[in-house]
C-alpha cells in the first residue's frame, strides 16, 4: 500500500500566477496590434491557458484571428512568460503552512497541472517550493491531460502514492471533473480562476483559505470515499 497523498493543481490553486500570465497576454496583444485587456475582467480566463486567452481577447475586440497568426502569438506568449518566471507570481496565503502540515503528517504531495511540466518545475523551483513534491506533472508529462482521470492517477503513481488514499485540490471545473472521474475526493478553493463559483460543480468540499485544508479534513474525505 502506498502512502496517502494530496495532489494539487498549480495556477489559481497553489500559486497566483495571474499577474504574469496577463502581462504576457498584453505583451502578445501589443505584438499583434490589438488593444490591451482589462486585467481585472480577464482573470477568470487565466486558467484556460494562453491560447484561449488570446482567442478571447481577439473575440472581445471583434478582431479576426487566422490560425497562423494565432500560432505566432501563442509562441510569443510562451516565450515572454517563460523568460519572466517567476515574475510577480506567489503562493496563496497559507499554502506553505498547509504543505508543511501534510508533509509532517506523513502525506506525499504532488502537482497535477495543465501547465507544461517545464514551466511548472521552473516556477516551483524559483519560489522555493519544489522540494515539497514527490512528482510535478504537467500537460505534457503523459499522453493525456486533465480532465482525463489518468493524468491524476498517473501523477499519484509516479509520486508513489495510493489512489485510494488520495485527495485532489483545485480551483476549476476541470480539476473537479478530473477527480470525480478518477473516484478521488476533491477540495475546491474558491479564490482561483473560474467564471462560475466552484460550488456549482459539486466538489467534496470548498475552502476559502488554506488554513481550512487540515489533515483531519483530508482524512475524513478519504475515509468517506472508501465506504
Amino acid at each position: 500500500m502506498g502512502k496517502p497523498i494530496i495532489v494539487f493543481d498549480l495556477d489559481g490553486t497553489l500559486v497566483d500566477t495571474a499577474p504574469d500570465l496577463l502581462d504576457s497576454l498584453n505583451h502578445t496583444l501589443d505584438a499583434g496590434g490589438a488593444a490591451r485587456t482589462d486585467v481585472t475582467g480577464f482573470r477568470q480566463y487565466v486558467g484556460h491557458g494562453g491560447r484561449v486567452m488570446i482567442e478571447r481577447a481577439y473575440k472581445a475586440q471583434s478582431r479576426d484571428l487566422p490560425v497562423a497568426e494565432h500560432d505566432r502569438l501563442f509562441a510569443l506568449f510562451l516565450e515572454h512568460y517563460g523568460a519572466n518566471i517567476p515574475g510577480q507570481s506567489k503562493p496563496y496565503p497559507g499554502v506553505v503552512e498547509a504543505l508543511d502540515r501534510f508533509r509532517d503528517a506523513g502525506h506525499l504531495l504532488a502537482v497535477c497541472t495543465n501547465k507544461t511540466e517545464d514551466f511548472s518545475k521552473r516556477l516551483l523551483v524559483s519560489l522555493g517550493m519544489s522540494g515539497y513534491f514527490a512528482a510535478i506533472c504537467g500537460q505534457d508529462t503523459f499522453d493525456v491531460r486533465k480532465p482525463h482521470p489518468r493524468h491524476l492517477t498517473e501523477t499519484i503513481r509516479l509520486a508513489g502514492g495510493d489512489a485510494s488514499r488520495a485527495v485532489m485540490v483545485g480551483d476549476s471545473r476541470t480539476d473537479i471533473d478530473t477527480a470525480k472521474a478518477a473516484g478521488i475526493p476533491v477540495v475546491a478553493v474558491d479564490f482561483g480562476y473560474t467564471d462560475r463559483h466552484v460550488r456549482e460543480f459539486e466538489p467534496s468540499q470548498v475552502i476559502s483559505h488554506f488554513d481550512e485544508l487540515t489533515v483531519a479534513a483530508a482524512e475524513r474525505l478519504i475515509a468517506a470515499s472508501n465506504l
